[in-house]
């Protein structure tokens, strides 16, 4: 019986070289790596890839292919799916740790959907079934290499804009855009929904500012953090939130964003200006940065709580915290990062997460908010999993509030 491998190999002996195969064409150039236990697989691969003008390297096994990876530049990877020392799912794992955007295609005998489904999900760039066609094959990977090449243009690109921006921007300049933005800064609130009810459950007060080089919050907080003046930041925010709050007549929450930077901030407790409205503020600690020492921490968190403030773990899924954040926060709301929201209908990775979010959440009795939601599809799989409230373009957009 002939097994996949083997019409691989005995194509190759027959095949006539791949540049006839795309004649007129200038191949572009790439190291590709070949891991495949088959010498005789790896033998076709190359003398297909190798007159049609990439550097092949041949790897027998994930271990050996790892190694490689390493120790030298690789622009793709072609692997095999079932290998002995770990399949080619695992390889792509063990990549990921190693090369982020190192594009790598699966060449499998044996199709298997879940498989397939597990590899594209994880981040294959293709998944081709053996024997491959020669010209496809070489296009698959002149595609791979390519997308390599713009990856790194794109990073390289973004840390030269990074460079040049700090270059160009003494600290004297900084500090007056910083004053400019401070002395401009307003809240646009989005609703957070009941979705099984439509009721408004709470606004969100997002920061924004009429500085034209620092409307929106990543640009404040970056200036903020380089000059160091978070602080600044936060007690104008709070200001804010409170004289909106003296304005609006509403039970619903408003939920104000708070640096953990800023929790042992004075303001927060005492005479601030948020003390008398505790009872209607939920203070979201982003999951991103990192929390003050346990025992500070402790008898703040306690502190707020008597107040009569809530709190909220917002960017829950992409901080570095992890789960531990709960023990040390107790939340009463968790808000799940928009990265894990998009397109979740179509995301089974994805889905699995979030019921597991909100399962730990539940049994911990913090209500669950999904951030970002913008279609219906989306909204309809969230109420599945077990989300409680929902926030998003497809329910209102942030708007600056008329008094």
């Amino acid at each position: 019986m002939v097994t996949p491998d083997a019409d691989v190999a005995g194509a190759a002996e027959v095949a006539p070289p791949a540049p006839a195969l795309v004649a007129g064409t200038e191949p572009a150039r790439g190291r590709v790596l070949v891991v495949d236990d088959e010498p005789l697989v790896r033998r076709a691969i190359r003398r297909w890839l190798g007159p049609a003008g990439f550097d092949v390297e041949e790897a027998g096994g994930a271990d050996e292919a790892t190694r490689i990876i390493e120790s030298h530049p690789i622009d793709a990877v072609l692997s095999d799916v079932q290998m002995p020392d770990g399949g080619g799912v695992e390889l792509l794992r063990a990549i990921r740790r190693i090369a982020l955007d190192l594009p790598v295609v699966f060449l499998t005998g044996v199709p298997d959907v879940d498989t397939a489904a597990a590899a594209v999900e994880l981040g294959a760039f293709r998944f081709l079934v053996k024997p491959p066609d020669p010209t496809g094959l070489i296009d698959v990977m002149r595609d791979a290499c390519q997308a390599h090449a713009l990856a790194r243009l794109r990073r390289e690109a973004l840390a030269i804009g990074v460079a040049a921006r700090q270059a160009i921007t003494d600290r004297a300049g900084l500090e007056v855009r910083l004053d400019n933005a401070v002395g401009s800064l307003w809240l646009a609130y989005q609703p957070i929904i009941e979705p099984r009810t439509g009721a408004i459950f709470g606004l969100e007060g997002l920061m924004r500012s009429d500085e034209p080089t620092m409307r929106g919050p990543d640009a404040v907080l970056d200036a903020a953090h380089r000059t160091g003046r978070i602080g600044d930041v936060g007690r104008q925010v709070r200001a804010l939130a409170a004289a909106g709050l003296a304005r609006r007549d509403s039970p619903a929450a408003l939920f104000i964003n708070l640096h953990p930077d800023e929790l042992l901030a004075d303001d927060l407790v005492g005479d601030g200006p948020l003390a008398g409205h505790a009872a209607r503020i939920v203070l979201e600690i982003t999951e991103r940065a990192s929390l003050p020492s346990s025992a500070l921490l402790s008898r703040r968190i306690a502190e707020l709580r008597a107040l009569g403030f809530r709190i909220a773990i917002d960017d829950i899924g992409a901080g570095y915290s992890g789960l531990t954040t709960f023990a040390d926060l107790a939340p009463e709301i968790v808000k799940i990062d928009m990265a894990l929201v998009r397109n979740v209908h179509d995301a089974p990775i994805k889905r699995r997460t979030i019921r597991s979010l909100c399962e730990l959440c539940h049994d911990m009795g913090s209500l669950v908010v999904a951030e970002g939601v913008e279609v219906g599809e989306e909204r309809d799989v969230l109420l599945d999993l077990g989300c409680d409230l929902l926030q998003g373009f497809l329910f209102g957009r942030p708007e600056r509030l008329v008094s």
